[in-house]
């Protein structure tokens, strides 16, 4: 017998981010997504090393490069639409969520609860929250925004200015993030400045 997931998965080369803007260079949910893994990892790494959370860095870097993979059956929704209300991003998270049912369904039974637990958030056993992976798919949110505010800085440094905006609004709400995530303040601080850096400037 023989399984979808992967051929699906391989599929997210093909999905184009930022449909609605003009691109200097189009940017694939692949990217996107290794970009968000590593970002998200750092992130995991400094909650552990730095701030004392019981973080799971690898499963937090796994979480980011699936975060987007519903995308191969939805496709990417603009940013405007998804969060134009409540009722529509309510209605979008219950898409979402049946797309991934959709991708687990088509791995082999042994394996379906290993990618259950990348694709949903673990519960204690009474149904509530775990503090420690909430806070984990927090950092992994976090990754995303960064990622998004890299690509406008890489576009406006490429001399497109359609990214202005949504730079701007995507600053605001990573600096939004840091105040309650010193993980993400210290990516701001350490690792956002060299982005845009020419090759033998990040030798």
């Amino acid at each position: 017998m023989t399984y979808n997931f992967f051929a699906a998965i391989s599929r997210m080369k093909y999905i184009e981010r930022w449909a609605l803007m003009r691109n200097a260079r189009a940017e694939t949910l692949s990217e996107h997504c290794l970009d968000v893994a590593m970002i998200a990892h750092v992130l995991a790494v400094m909650s552990k090393v730095r701030y004392g959370h019981d973080i799971d860095a690898e499963k937090a870097a796994l979480v980011g490069l699936y975060h987007d993979a519903s995308e191969i059956i939805t496709g990417d929704m603009p940013t405007p639409v998804k969060y134009f209300n409540r009722d529509i991003r309510t209605a979008y998270k219950q898409i979402e969520s049946m797309a991934e049912d959709r991708l687990i369904s088509k791995l082999p039974d042994d394996l379906k609860p290993e990618y259950e637990r990348i694709f949903k958030e673990k519960k204690n056993e009474d149904g509530s929250d775990d503090p420690e992976e909430k806070y984990m798919r927090r950092l992994v949110k976090a990754a995303d925004k960064l990622s998004a505010l890299i690509k406008c800085m890489e576009e406006r440094q490429a001399g497109n200015s359609e990214f202005r905006t949504a730079e701007k609004t995507i600053r605001d709400s990573v600096y939004r993030m840091s105040e309650d995530m010193p993980e993400v303040k210290d990516f701001l601080e350490e690792f956002l400045p060299p982005y845009g850096n020419t090759l033998d400037e990040l030798s």
